[in-house]
């Protein structure tokens, strides 16, 4: 008779947030970046933004009907896919190659493996690293802010004028911390204004889209570690706040490494995710060959949330392990 008692884990709160809102509000909470890339990289950043979100929604509605699945594209997933993938790209990359990446990160990495919910990795970042690694020239070819003024507004990376590209803060060194914030240096469309970034970020953890813990553990893990190798080496102590305010790491911090589906379930598993990716971007930024490390750290802790959330979930109160269950019931 004890048997029939059993009480099984079950959602018992119920919420007016479905997954279409969350996306859209993430979508929503990009807008001030999206506003500051096209204000300093000029109408062919916010072309790459529409572009990205248009072959993303077509790629999945293609692979859906292909897989005689459910049309699932008002779900604003692919949108949300497709608008981040555009934020971690150059803005002169050719946009045949940003059709690929787009095409990758939906068909592939998401649809391939079971559609939203089922992928093992964030599909933008996967699209971006799988971009990098394949068109490491147009992937790495920085134009400087306001370079359009010169009439080269809708020039890809193999028809630029001379003079206007440059290296990014984090390859370069010589930028100053109040262009960081503001955006006025070379980079990735996302990666530069750090104030746009944040008035997104904050406005996600106000509502409650996403939680502190891996944002918090994120960055002021990098601060730490930056903060220990300033002071082993004897470097200056603004080189903290430049770590943190150049490259990918805001826009990775509060809008990737807070994904739904490729992250940790709890408080703690998102702090030691969080941790981890500050580590890993550590690591790759100063003994690694490359200057930037986000995108890379937040793929390697994706494949190990499984694990994270196996280390941190808690046993609901009155809960049967799954194989003792049905062991029972065969």
């Amino acid at each position: 008779m004890a048997s029939l008692f059993t009480v099984s884990p079950s959602p018992h709160v119920r919420s007016g947030m479905t997954t279409q809102k969350i996306m859209l509000l993430v979508v929503l909470a990009l807008v001030p970046a999206i506003v500051a890339a096209t204000v300093f990289f000029g109408p062919r950043a916010l072309l790459l933004v529409v572009f990205c979100a248009a072959v993303s929604i077509f790629t999945e509605l293609v692979c859906q009907k292909l897989m005689k699945k459910e049309v699932t594209i008002a779900d604003g997933s692919a949108l949300l896919t497709g608008v981040l993938l555009a934020l971690n790209l150059p803005a002169t990359l050719p946009l045949w190659q940003a059709a690929i990446g787009c095409i990758f990160a939906v068909a592939v990495v998401k649809q391939l493996f079971g559609g939203l919910g089922c992928n093992f990795a964030n599909p933008a970042i996967t699209g971006r690293v799988f971009l990098l690694l394949s068109c490491g020239e147009s992937m790495t070819t920085w134009v400087k802010p306001f370079y359009y003024q010169d009439g080269s507004m809708f020039a890809s990376s193999g028809n630029l004028a001379d003079g206007v590209t440059g290296a990014t803060p984090l390859a370069s060194g010589d930028a100053n911390l109040l262009d960081l914030f503001l955006g006025n240096v070379g980079g990735s469309l996302g990666e530069t204004s750090a104030l746009a970034l944040l008035i997104g970020g904050i406005f996600l953890l106000v509502i409650g889209v996403i939680s502190w813990h891996t944002p918090v553990s994120y960055l002021g893990g990098l601060a730490v570690l930056e903060l220990c190798y300033v002071l082993a080496t004897g470097g200056e102590m603004t080189d903290v706040l430049y770590a943190l305010l150049s490259g990918g790491v805001i826009l990775g911090a509060f809008f990737m490494a807070t994904d739904y589906v490729t992250t940790p379930m709890t408080g703690a598993g998102k702090l030691i995710f969080g941790l981890g990716c500050a580590i890993l971007t550590f690591v790759i930024r100063e003994f690694a060959n490359m200057p930037e490390g986000c995108s890379f750290s937040i793929l390697l802790m994706n494949l190990l949330t499984p694990y994270i959330d196996r280390f941190t979930m808690t046993k609901p109160l009155g809960a049967k392990p799954v194989e003792k269950e049905a062991k029972s019931n065969g």
